[in-house]
């Protein structure tokens, strides 16, 4: 068994009587957050149903039982209920009008602020306004926008009326924007013409008329005024119309829906094809985050919550959650190194934000930095997109004293299967715990469940409300079905390594689909990156094992690509001291065998827009794919960024042939 990371942070004394989990788990007769977890993953009906009434879960006609069957897929959440998630992300509105609801920050333009009451208000004339547009009941509104309250009102109005929601990020390619709308034909789509990055100034008039020309369905194209470019030079409706709008009044308003019914379409990465459109329920995606909001993250009224993220990726939906728990958000569009990586820590102290979230390679790079980052108010950070190493945890504890939540889910559930507790330890390099209701295993390839400490695949053996309620255009299942459930029929494998501890703590060590294995030692790769990235130098890593095909039981080709730290050759550690540094560490933190056969300098290291390495599709060029289908260019972080391998692929292949 591996060694255990040190505990850096201990639940206070008094948590079980402080904290939303303690006084909920004290409610139904558990003093202890295990025997709480195993009653919510072997009650499902009796966890959901208190749960959504602890939690605060409005229905309009409530359910008759929280689920149907139990066997995925094929489960039915909540049947009869009907509710409106827009209904509860405003539901603070009437008794605090004037506390602050958003606040949005950005490069492009000033400070915006919206109280409960404005954002009540924008959200009523908006839902008027897309009515008026012709919108209707499962209608899609799409978004090609930043992470800005304009968007996010949107998102409500659309919500509201019982409309379907998506959106892409500014930062998309025209083929990655229509990939994905084109597969669900909008109605009416909203974007910007431009904004800023930092320093730099974005026009994408050309990018947002060549998606509207590729998008028949579209009706109308809304406008927001977002920086100082020109008009689009096609027809659209200016956002400040739907402003314009007088407000609904109905007392219906917002519109009840079934439980089932479609909240938003998310997309998988599509770095390997045709993103995968996913499709979130009102009911599932409501009783999901009020549970991970108000229980795991102690959300409430005094709270305000703080994630860096763009609307191309799930947790911009994630952060506008927290409103269901009547806690303010804040959101921010633009460059998070600009003008520094300290930048979103003071903007955070000196927004009064409780909970700051972002991604585990933003913290290892303020860590790398040697940023001294605000403190202010601040009493959790959240860490996703990749596995946060024990120095990251350790960088938080010591830089900011307090506990990090290191979650881990997915666009698949929008939401995560384990992460923090304010009544868990948080150790070094460990996720603390399974969250309520995610009964999560470690199972070998025989589907057997592996003892405590060992390595497995990652599956969930009991469904959850926020599941997919389909993929969209999938009328039989079967593209269900293959992506969850085709290597266990009946649980949900969600593709990566996982160590599951005794107490039931975890780690998981990379995708299992990246995993190195020489000669019958496997590691994962975050447990790799986690060493090579800790040596003096070394910015960023990649790693990427190419078994061998001879038939004759040879290693295969360990290849890990480095880039240098620093902005500049000047500001660069010579090569030729780091990668020794690299090779010894490797040997004597890990493995021999996990000394690369090659150590290669590259300019950068590709990402998707989430932050994610792109170790698969690297792999496979290496291995001779064609650069097109191994990857798509628009769904990346810097689309040029495969240029490189590509070249390298080439030039492997002219040495070895």
């Amino acid at each position: 068994m591996t060694e255990r990371g040190e505990i850096l942070w201990s639940p206070a004394e008094d948590a079980w009587e402080t904290t939303a989990l303690g006084r909920f788990a004290a409610e139904r007769g558990f003093g202890d957050y295990e025997s709480l977890h195993a009653w919510s993953v072997s009650d499902l009906d009796g966890f959901w149903t208190a749960a959504n009434a602890f939690t605060g879960l409005r229905w309009r006609t409530p359910p008759a039982r929280a689920l149907d069957g139990a066997r995925m897929p094929g489960v039915t959440w909540f049947p009869g209920g009907e509710l409106n998630y827009a209904e509860h992300a405003l539901a603070a509105a009437p008794d605090r009008p004037g506390d602050v609801a958003v606040i949005g920050h950005s490069q492009t333009r000033a400070r915006v602020q919206l109280t409960w009451a404005e954002l009540d208000d924008q959200v009523r004339r908006v839902a008027a306004a897309l009515l008026e547009l012709g919108v209707r009941r499962g209608d899609r509104v799409a978004a090609y926008a930043p992470n800005i309250p304009e968007t996010l009102v949107a998102f409500l109005a659309t919500a509201s009326i019982g409309a379907v929601w998506s959106s892409c990020a500014t930062e998309f390619g025209v083929k990655a924007v229509t990939d994905r709308f084109a597969q669900i034909e909008p109605v009416v789509l909203l974007m910007v013409s431009g904004y800023r990055y930092g320093a730099k100034h974005i026009d994408r008039r050309a990018e947002v008329a060549a998606v509207a020309a590729a998008l028949p369905s579209v009706r109308h194209v809304v406008e927001v005024g977002y920086g100082d470019l020109p008009p689009l030079g096609i027809p659209t409706v200016p956002f400040g119309d739907l402003l314009a709008a007088e407000p609904i009044a109905d007392p219906a308003w917002p519109v009840a829906v079934p439980a089932d019914h479609p909240l938003y379409i998310l997309f998988s990465s599509g770095t390997t094809g045709l993103p995968k459109a996913i499709v979130h329920g009102h009911g599932g995606i409501t009783a999901e985050h009020l549970k991970v909001h108000v229980l795991h993250n102690d959300l409430g009224p005094d709270s305000r919550m703080f994630w860096f993220s763009t609307t191309g990726w799930m947790m911009w939906n994630y952060l506008v959650s927290a409103l269901l728990a009547g806690s303010s958000v804040v959101l921010f569009d633009g460059d998070p190194g600009s003008p520094d990586l300290g930048a979103l820590w003071t903007m955070a102290a000196e927004e009064g934000v409780t909970y700051f979230g972002t991604s585990a390679p933003y913290l290892m790079a303020c860590r790398r930095a040697g940023v001294e980052p605000a403190r202010g108010s601040l009493e959790w950070v959240g860490s996703t997109a990749a596995p946060l190493p024990a120095a990251g945890f350790r960088w938080v504890a010591e830089a900011l004293g307090v506990p990090v939540s290191s979650i881990s889910g997915g666009t698949d559930i929008c939401s995560a299967f384990v992460g923090g507790s304010p009544v868990l330890p948080v150790r070094a390099g460990e996720i603390s715990g399974s969250f309520l209701g995610a009964a999560v295993e470690a199972w070998d390839p025989s589907g057997a469940r592996c003892p405590a400490g060992e390595t497995g695949e990652f599956v969930v053996t009991a469904p959850l409300p926020s599941m997919p309620v389909a993929l969209w255009g999938d009328a039989d299942g079967s593209a269900m079905r293959k992506a969850y459930f085709a290597d266990y029929p009946g649980v949900w494998r969600h593709g990566d390594w996982l160590t599951a501890y005794d107490d039931g703590a975890c780690v998981i060590s990379g995708r299992s689909d990246a995993t190195l294995n020489r000669g019958g030692v496997r590691l994962g790769t975050s447990d790799f990156y986690a060493v090579v990235e800790s040596v003096p130098g070394v910015g960023d890593s990649l790693v990427v094992h190419l078994e061998d095909t001879s038939g004759e039981g040879g290693l295969g080709e360990l290849i890990l690509f480095v880039a240098l730290a620093g902005s500049s050759k000047k500001d660069r550690a010579p090569v030729d001291s780091v990668i020794p540094g690299i090779r010894a560490a490797l040997r004597g933190e890990l493995s021999p065998r996990h000394v690369p056969d090659a150590i290669v300098v590259a300019p950068s290291v590709p990402r998707t827009l989430s932050g994610k390495k792109l170790e698969v599709p690297v792999k496979r060029i290496l291995l001779g794919a064609d650069p097109e289908t191994a990857a798509a260019k628009d769904s990346l972080a810097d689309p040029e960024s495969l240029a490189w391998y590509v070249a390298e692929a080439a030039r492997r292949a002219g040495r070895v042939g």
